[in-house]
């Protein structure tokens, strides 16, 4: 498999790696101020960018049928616009917060605590995540995703960082040294504290997920998630 990287930083070093050790070939690495590309080269694309590159970055692989795995987040503004693009152009993406195959088990944990949790409204709940102090966005996408998965199966309205109100979500966001991610969710009643959390040792996980999710979208066409690479249900 043909792979080109965009975003050629931390991340797409490790996917490098990684993707040459599953027997896949690197054929473009792009980052800031590269010039044109031959997309005809590609066999998917991988793209761990900026918030302001990742749009148009995604658009111009489906421009050039060649499918796109991104795992930029900051950018969800637009992220409606590509689906839908991606759509009336028959191209093939996967948009996913974390790639990590143990972090997306964590959001199926979650969605099912949130479940058991909707009728007790003696326990508040929170999110922390940590991460590295180069982090570019807070809170990050993966507590975003937690937040968004407890939303949908509980009667909360939405999530705040930090000072939330009484039907938000408090999230809070630390930057810590090296730290490559940790997530913990929290629910805390007067009695007693029900947590669960995930905790990244390396940035090894995201990097193989995503060429796992590359892999996994060869010869498809659509918008997928991490749900559908590991048949998650």
């Amino acid at each position: 498999m043909k792979i080109a990287l965009f975003g050629y930083g931390k991340m797409g070093k490790m996917i490098e790696r990684l993707a040459v050790e599953r027997g896949h070939e690197i054929v473009a690495k792009i980052d800031v101020g590269n010039e044109a590309l031959d997309f005809s080269k590609m066999d998917v694309a991988i793209d761990f960018s900026t918030p302001d590159a990742a749009y148009e970055n995604i658009k111009s692989c489906i421009d050039n049928n060649v499918p796109v795995i991104s795992g930029t987040t900051g950018w969800l503004s637009k992220f409606d616009t590509i689906v839908d693009y991606c759509e009336e152009n028959e191209g093939a993406f996967i948009y996913a917060s974390n790639f990590s195959l143990g972090v997306n088990i964590f959001f199926e944990l979650n969605a099912y605590l949130a479940k058991m949790m909707k009728n007790l409204s003696q326990y508040k709940v929170s999110l922390e995540e940590i991460h590295h102090t180069q982090k570019l966005d807070a809170p990050s996408g993966t507590a975003i995703t937690l937040a968004e998965g407890i939303i949908a199966h509980t009667d909360y309205n939405g999530w705040k960082l930090d000072e939330p109100g009484d039907d938000q979500i408090g999230i809070s966001a630390k930057r810590i040294g090296d730290t490559p991610g940790t997530h913990t969710v929290d629910y805390t009643s007067s009695v007693d504290s029900i947590e669960i959390k995930h905790t990244a040792h390396n940035r090894k996980g995201f990097a193989l997920g995503a060429v796992i999710a590359a892999e996994w979208i060869l010869g498809k066409t659509g918008v997928f998630t991490m749900k559908d690479v590991l048949n998650l249900g």
